[in-house]
């Protein structure tokens, strides 16, 4: 399976900004979700520090987030997902689970992650004119960024090691989450190239030495395609912002499969600035990764 792919034609249309959701589409289950859900539990449980931040005064955007998803799973999922008892279990019955949802000792947004496959992040402002801070996030799956070292910053300052954001994206952004309503809801997606396959990777982003170096002949194997299905959708009750992220990934060599990917993959670094190049750790990968593609592309 192709993971999202934003720079695709076909079925994985480019997506180049955020286009409305239907909340029909919100959460997504596929065949990875057990295998998901269990490296969530292992990271929550060994490294809850690490993938978990709330501020003080966020347990009640948390509820509403739980409340939410809940609500969703059982409409949306009816043959997976049901409430039973006093609203006391949410049940999987697929795969056996019984999420206790009366148990308070977790931070119901910690509670709500642990049902999906998707990370959740609370953003929120202290009023008007005031910036959108990250209050609260369960992100399992960081792709080169440190939860712990973001919560409670703002925007500008969340993205801030990405190029070109303070200069040309940081205004709009804070104009968009001023003004996103409860009903329109939007998604995006985007993409990078990773050499390493796991879902938890903190690390931040910038080229790194890798040995041996990677070669047009072993590239494919090597590196991975990550994608991310971003949504945003404003909280009705506390006005909070809840922004998921679901992440997919595959070898390389699965997107090389299909040669109208690998010539659009080829095409799109080709062009990526020297400083997005570095950003997205690529740099040292470049010509190994447009040989690869162009062959794959019968484009050599």
């Amino acid at each position: 399976m192709i993971p999202y792919v934003p720079f695709s034609t076909g079925p994985y249309r480019i997506q180049m900004g955020l286009a409305g959701l239907d909340l029909d589409d919100w959460i997504q289950i596929d065949e990875h979700y057990r295998a998901e859900i269990e490296e969530k539990q292992r990271l929550l449980a060994t490294r809850h520090g690490d993938v978990f931040g709330a501020l003080p005064g966020t347990e009640q955007m948390g509820a509403e987030v739980l409340a939410l998803l809940i609500e969703h799973l059982c409409r949306r999922f009816p043959e997976r997902f049901r409430v039973e008892g006093d609203d006391e279990f949410l049940v999987d019955r697929i795969d056996g689970w019984r999420h206790p949802l009366r148990d308070f000792s977790l931070h119901p947004l910690d509670r709500a992650a642990r049902l999906v496959q998707e990370d959740l992040a609370l953003m929120h402002s202290a009023g008007e004119g005031e910036p959108y801070r990250l209050v609260a996030g369960s992100v399992c799956f960081p792709s080169r960024w440190d939860l712990a070292e973001k919560l409670g910053k703002p925007l500008e300052a969340v993205h801030g090691p990405v190029p070109g954001y303070k200069g040309k994206l940081a205004a709009p952004m804070d104009r968009f989450f001023a003004l996103l309503k409860e009903d329109r809801p939007v998604w995006r997606t985007n993409w990078s190239l990773h050499d390493d396959p796991a879902l938890f990777q903190p690390a931040p982003h910038g080229d790194r030495v890798i040995t041996p170096p990677i070669t047009a002949a072993d590239v494919g194997r090597r590196i991975y395609l990550r994608s991310e299905r971003q949504t945003l959708r404003r909280l009705a009750v506390t006005g909070a912002i809840l922004f998921t992220i679901r992440t997919y990934r595959c070898p390389l060599e699965q997107v090389a499969a299909e040669p109208e990917l690998a010539a659009v993959l080829a095409e799109a670094i080709d062009a990526l600035p020297p400083e997005t190049l570095a950003y997205k750790g690529m740099t040292a990968h470049k010509p190994a990764l447009l040989a690869y593609l162009h062959q794959a592309a019968g484009m050599a």
